[in-house]
């Protein structure tokens, strides 16, 4: 084989396997900026290791991967104790005009769990992630992390009683989640108190992050009344209100809603809905540079999966 086919037959395995390593690396980090940065380095050192030296291309890449992103939490916990308000997850977001834009495994992508997985250390995440949701063994968990696979299961045991906890409640069906996503644009709109007291339960949350770089609350409003207050708050002192523009998206695997004032993404929603199609939790995403890839065209990218 030539030196050029060789080459070309390196990336071909190697883009054959980008859109699960973007999927590893973004539950691992909680940003599409950062994972893409982690798949870039780990072209690059794939590149540097002749194909013949390697048994699985696929458990090769994700090792690498995992090892990136475990190094890549540990450096990160000194920035997020200084972020300013509270921290969520870079959105994922898909156009709902899209009937297959349907995320693999939705649920693990979504703000609750990526948040419930902030709790853990980098190594705990890891090996819930590659267990729980990409049905590795923790044999096989222990030869990517080099560590016994007794202690991985451990690990995972530790991990899984950490975020289990939360996640005991019932979601809505899928159209339920986007009929209470209609009403909250129309009644936060609108300034309807009512109908958003009658959409909210009495102690949901709402979650806004601005990174310090815009205004938004700086920690966590709790209470239906507080909650609809602040939206009634906003939209009285937000001049630009009549120039929003909105649009339904699935964001991060949950039905969600995109805000752009002059064509410019403004702030990003994400709504968890209990099964009687009532509001949990809202997610709002302000922190401009969170917010690259929430324009249009921007979510469908062919080199990432999810």
């Amino acid at each position: 084989m030539s030196v050029g086919g060789e080459v070309d037959t390196h990336v071909e395995v190697f883009d054959q396997h980008r859109p699960l390593m973007f999927a590893l690396a973004y539950r691992m980090l909680g940003s599409a900026m950062d994972a893409d940065d982690v798949v870039q380095e780990a072209f690059l050192r794939w590149h540097q290791v002749p194909s013949a030296h390697v048994e699985s291309a696929k458990a090769y890449l994700l090792t690498i991967v995992t090892r990136l992103c475990i190094d890549e939490r540990r450096s990160a916990r000194a920035r997020r104790e200084t972020y300013i308000g509270p921290w969520l997850p870079e959105p994922l977001v898909v156009s709902t005009a899209d009937p297959g834009a349907v995320l693999d495994d939705a649920d693990s992508v979504s703000f609750a769990f990526l948040l419930l997985l902030e709790r853990l250390t980098p190594l705990e995440r890891a090996v819930l992630i590659l267990h729980d949701v990409f049905d590795y063994t923790y044999r096989e968990i222990g030869g990517m992390l080099d560590a016994d696979p007794a202690y991985c299961r451990q690990l995972g045991h530790r991990a899984r009683q950490h975020v289990a906890l939360d996640r005991t409640r019932f979601p809505a069906a899928p159209e339920q989640a986007t009929q209470a996503a209609q009403r909250f644009l129309r009644a936060s709109s609108d300034g309807d108190m009512q109908s958003l007291l009658d959409l909210f339960v009495a102690d949901i949350t709402l979650y806004s992050d601005g990174g310090g770089k815009v205004l938004a609350a700086r920690n966590p409003i709790y209470g239906a009344e507080r909650v609809v207050r602040f939206f009634v708050n906003v939209r009285r002192k937000t001049q630009d209100y009549a120039a929003r523009t909105h649009r339904m998206a699935l964001v991060n695997g949950r039905s969600g809603l995109i805000v752009e004032v002059a064509g410019q993404v403004n702030r990003v929603y994400s709504f968890d809905v209990d099964h009687d199609g009532r509001i949990r939790t809202i997610y709002c995403v302000l922190n401009p540079d969170k917010l690259h890839r929430c324009a249009p065209g921007e979510s469908e990218h062919p080199d990432r999966g999810v």
